[in-house]
C-alpha cells in the first residue's frame, strides 16, 4: 500500500469509486472510457478526471495501478463491489480455474495488471462482484511480508469455498 492508504480509507475509497463509476448518473461515454483503459499505456483524459475527483491524495505514486483498479471497477459496473465477499470467493464461486489464480498471485507488476482486468472480464461475465478493496490490496501491497498474507487469505478463501462446489 502506498503510505498515505490505510487499510480503513483505502476500503472507503474503493467503496467511493465503486459507488460513482457505478450509478446510474455517472455517463456511460466516461465508463466506457474507463474501460478501455490498459496497464502500460499513456493514462487517457477520463482518467485523469476521474482520478482528480474521486481518488485521494498519493495516487500519482501508484498510477499504474489505480488506473488498473479504476477501469476494472469500471469493467465490472454497476455491481462490482461486495465487501463482504473477498476476491478468493468470488472466483472459486464463479469457476475461476485453480491454475489461473496461481498465475494471478505469482505476477508482478504489469502482467499482474493485465492479470486483474482479465480476471475483472471473467467475473464481469459471470455477473460475480467481489471485494476490490482486496484487489486494490492484491495491487497496492509493497512488503513482501504483507503481500503474502494476503496471498494466502486469497487461496484459502477460494479452496473454502472451490470445496463446497
Amino acid at each position: 500500500m502506498t503510505a498515505l492508504q490505510t487499510p480503513m480509507s483505502l476500503e472507503s475509497t474503493i467503496g467511493h469509486i465503486a459507488g460513482v463509476i457505478g450509478s446510474e448518473g455517472f455517463p456511460t461515454g466516461e465508463r466506457a472510457a474507463l474501460r478501455r483503459i490498459n496497464p502500460g499505456q499513456t493514462p487517457p483524459l477520463a482518467f485523469y478526471r476521474f482520478a482528480l475527483r474521486h481518488l485521494g491524495e498519493g495516487w500519482e505514486s501508484s498510477l499504474a495501478d489505480w488506473m488498473t483498479l479504476v477501469a476494472g471497477i469500471a469493467l465490472m459496473s454497476p455491481n462490482a463491489h461486495r465487501p463482504d465477499r473477498g476476491l478468493g470467493r468470488a472466483l472459486a464461486e464463479s469457476g475461476y480455474a485453480e491454475a489461473r489464480l496461481e498465475r494471478l498471485l505469482a505476477s508482478e507488476g504489469n502482467t499482474r495488471r493485465t492479470l486483474i482486468l482479465r480476471t475483472a472480464r471473467f467475473l464481469a461475465a459471470k455477473g460475480s462482484p467481489c471485494n476490490w478493496a482486496e484487489v486494490a490490496q492484491l495491487l497496492l501491497t509493497r512488503e513482501p511480508e504483507k503481500r503474502e498474507r494476503l496471498h494466502r487469505r486469497i487461496a484459502r478463501d477460494f479452496y473454502r469455498y472451490a470445496e463446497k462446489e
